[in-house]
């Protein structure tokens, strides 16, 4: 083969590699951070950009919300209870030069941190706190969060506790109290209907007085209900003081019409 010919084949694959190697392209949910000689330049946005081989580095960054889990942490509450908490955050890269230039690896750092500062807001927290104040706690993280990676060119946009294991013990301790406090409350309701009751039956009785014949109706109404059995036999209470009050009515009527009449006084017995 012709050295001509060969030169120029060379050429021509030097030329390819270095269009390769001048030819980025950004995607739409990146930028790049164009480093030259070392030093940054400036942010290139998406589209295709192009850098000069060797002297430029063009390292891009996602701007998208990455979901981080925040593994499960060994944690003692305040009120000495040993727990396992576990979580899940939520991140996304607001400056891209921080990003690269502040900290060696974002994910890497935001995952120990995370990890540290539940263990540490849980920890000051007691065990009914944590189990009833979750989005409280899912707070107080994120701000912690916010606070510390805001220089690494980060936002945490939301934490939230995923899972929070209890010792077998504490869930049976927590099973007999949710039975006692169960009963206690079917004792004040019991309680408050006997109270209620208890009123209806003075006011049916404060009736019952002012009015003497509606008892002797009550009386008749349950004769008709125990009548519905078919019962052969009834005993039935009678009002027994007050009819010995009618019958001697009844005798003192009938001795003063006696009296009036001439005859002999009716004697009671």
């Amino acid at each position: 083969m012709d050295p001509t010919t060969i030169l120029v084949i060379v050429l021509v694959v030097l030329l390819l590699v270095v269009a390769r190697m001048s030819i980025r392209i950004v995607r739409q949910y990146e930028k790049g951070v164009l480093f030259r000689l070392g030093r940054v330049v400036g942010v290139r946005d998406p589209g295709l950009r192009l850098i000069i081989p060797v002297i430029d580095r063009l390292p891009l960054v996602s701007l998208r919300i990455v979901t981080m889990p925040i593994q499960s942490q060994g944690i003692i509450t305040q009120d000495n209870v040993s727990v396992d908490v576990s979580a899940v955050a939520y991140y996304r890269v607001v400056d891209a030069v921080k990003s690269v230039i502040a900290i060696e690896n974002v994910a890497a750092a935001i995952d120990q941190i995370a990890q540290t500062t539940l263990r540490k807001v849980v920890g000051r927290h007691t065990l009914d706190q944590t189990l009833s104040e979750t989005e409280r706690i899912n707070g107080d993280i994120r701000e912690i969060l916010d606070v510390l990676t805001v220089e690494w060119g980060v936002e945490v946009t939301l934490v939230e506790l995923k899972d929070i294991q209890l010792p077998d013990s504490m869930k049976r301790a927590m099973a007999r109290q949710a039975e006692a406090e169960r009963e206690k409350r079917a004792k004040i309701i019991a309680a408050e209907g006997e109270a209620i009751a208890a009123a209806a039956l003075g006011d049916a009785s404060d009736t019952m007085m002012a009015h003497p014949l509606a008892l002797q109706l009550r009386n008749l109404q349950s004769l008709v209900e125990i009548g519905v059995d078919k019962n052969t036999t009834v005993v039935f209470p009678a009002p027994l003081m007050s009819t010995i009050g009618e019958l001697s009515a009844f005798l003192a009527r009938e001795n003063q019409a006696a009296s009036s009449g001439g005859k002999s006084p009716v004697k009671a017995a």
